[in-house]
């Protein structure tokens, strides 16, 4: 069975989605297509609008055939970690062969000319990157400005949006891995990555969960599937709760306790402990941490993991180790033929509570973590959140 891989959030699921994946079962000629969905917390450090069986649930009912869910640990990191992360997962699937995302720049040599570009850091290019940084600037503007500086500006000019640096780290991933799946990048129609404006019908997640905030269901309703909508208006997560607790785990976690959450460095783990004290207001805090060099969402993820007890140490020990398929979400008519294909996967598939037991040590551990992150999300939502057994989506 040929499978085509889509790496996603869908917070929430909306027509854009629909349209990939749409475009992705045209253009790869796969028998299936499997989405590596992040859980209750997504990459901008927040909980999510819906909970991930209803998101897993959304995406089948768009068009997705299986949907597993991407661990916390991937799920919480930057654009590097969650995409090897991601491939590593979507790798052990017998029968991967396309990894399709949406883009600015539908041009695969383009994508796999930046990854070589960034994987193979040239001495002059390490040492402008470093110049960069220590002027203050974020690490995808440096990498960026240190590309141009060194005769790479096509690969500088792919780095200039969200979704195309994801892109290349979704190649250099599958580069480093061994993989042989190829890329499938399918250019985005209406809004862009984090577009505040609502479009008509091709708005913006950021954009549609903004609306849902205010009450605009109208609009909604033109950007989203109608069981995407009233799923919104029925259970939709504000994350004001969490946001609570995210301060909380600045406050009660030692500035050496921080330090060991991956991508906190550099002295960052003391402006945010000195910024918590003065700040108890979680945006302001935000707000405050923010600059040039640590951009809002990593510090937002540096606050989640942080809540979770996400360490750097487990992150790394979960991209070495063994880990696990936990399967969210299967098209019933298609179960017959997906389960024999996840049952001969690298890794063991987790579609009901005893299959647990076949976990090594490290994927416990890691699988342990997705758990309090399920707890945690039903604590701030006041829904319960921690299910184990798979939906089968008729």
């Amino acid at each position: 069975m040929k499978i085509c891989g889509i790496i996603c959030e869908y917070n929430p699921f909306h027509n854009g989605h629909a349209y990939l994946i749409e475009q992705a079962k045209k253009l790869s000629g796969c028998d299936a297509v499997v989405c590596m969905m992040s859980g209750n917390f997504t990459q901008r450090g927040e909980a999510a609008a819906l909970d991930k069986f209803t998101r897993a649930g959304h995406a089948v009912l768009g068009g997705a055939d299986a949907v597993i869910e991407l661990p916390a640990v991937f799920a919480l990191a930057p654009a590097e970690i969650f995409a090897k992360g991601a491939v590593r997962l979507l790798n052990a699937v017998p029968g991967f062969d396309t990894l399709a995302f949406g883009c600015e720049t539908a041009d695969p040599a383009r994508f796999l000319a930046a990854a070589k570009a960034t994987s193979e850091e040239s001495r002059g290019f390490r040492r402008i990157l470093r110049l960069h940084l220590r002027a203050g600037k974020s690490l995808p503007r440096a990498r960026s400005e240190a590309l141009a500086e060194t005769g790479e500006s096509e690969a500088a000019a792919l780095l200039q949006s969200p979704n195309n640096i994801l892109g290349v780290e979704y190649q250099k991933a599958l580069l480093s891995c061994g993989s042989l799946a190829k890329i499938l990048p399918v250019k985005r129609t209406g809004a862009g990555y984090s577009d505040a404006e609502l479009l008509k019908n091709f708005s913006s997640a950021s954009a549609i969960r903004a609306a849902v905030r205010e009450g605009k269901e109208r609009a909604v309703r033109k950007n989203v599937p109608e069981y995407v909508a009233d799923d919104l208006f029925a259970s939709f997560s504000d994350g004001d709760a969490f946001k609570k607790i995210a301060v909380y785990a600045a406050l009660s976690q030692s500035a050496e306790q921080l330090k060991r959450v991956l991508d906190c460095s550099e002295g960052l783990e003391n402006r945010i402990k000195a910024l918590a004290k003065d700040n108890p207001d979680y945006d302001i805090l935000i707000e405050k941490a923010t600059t040039k060099r640590y951009i809002s969402s990593r510090i937002r993820r540096i606050l989640a993991a942080a809540a979770l007890h996400i360490t750097e140490e487990l992150v790394r020990k979960a991209l070495r180790a063994p880990l696990y398929l936990k399967v969210l979400a299967l098209r019933n008519e298609r179960a017959d033929e997906l389960l024999p294909v996840f049952g001969r996967a690298a890794f063991p598939s987790v579609i009901r509570k005893g299959d647990l037991a076949a976990l090594s040590a490290a994927a416990r551990e890691v699988y342990e973590k997705d758990v309090l992150a399920a707890d945690l999300y039903g604590l701030v939502t006041g829904k319960p959140a921690n299910r184990t057994q798979t939906q089968f989506i008729r």
